[in-house]
């Protein structure tokens, strides 16, 4: 009985001083940081083939790790209400850099008139997952949106 108190005090030592891997470059939920706005390249806002366009605002952008991979969740904030079916598409061309990718934030339009209302209501959320094969390669984030962009770096 009495060897079993000190292994246990010992056990809950060496677990409280796990918290500090929380920082730490180690752990995986730390491998992209807190977004930020970045300076938003000129971009090309004319509406997609099948009619999406840029959110007007991207507000939050955040990188979560899961087992086998990641999720981009974006926020943006759209001129009105009634904007609808958001996606994160990928820009390509042929000056895509495969270790910073540019996501854009498309949506589609209201159909007919809509109401500005209060900021909250014009919100639109989307999420894109990434598998770690994807990740491997990866360094930063970006989403961009019609007046600004957020990146995350890792």
């Amino acid at each position: 009985m009495m060897p079993r108190l000190p292994l246990a005090l010992c056990c809950a030592l060496i677990l409280a001083g796990c918290g500090g891997l929380r920082e730490s470059r180690l752990n995986p939920f730390n491998w992209f940081g807190r977004s930020r706005v970045v300076e938003a390249p000129v971009v090309d806002t004319t509406v997609a083939p099948d009619g999406r366009q840029l959110v007007a605002d991207v507000t939050l952008m955040q990188v979560d790790a899961l087992p086998g991979g990641a999720i981009i969740r974006a926020e943006g904030r759209a001129p009105t209400q009634g904007y609808w079916d958001a996606e994160l598409v990928l820009r390509g061309g042929a000056d895509a850099d495969p270790a910073n990718p540019v996501y854009d934030f498309r949506v589609f339009p209201p159909k007919g008139e809509a109401a500005v209302s209060t900021p909250q209501s014009r919100e639109v959320a989307v999420a894109l997952y990434l598998s770690d094969v994807q990740l491997a390669r990866i360094r930063g984030i970006t989403v961009q949106g019609a007046n600004n962009a957020r990146a995350v770096n890792r």
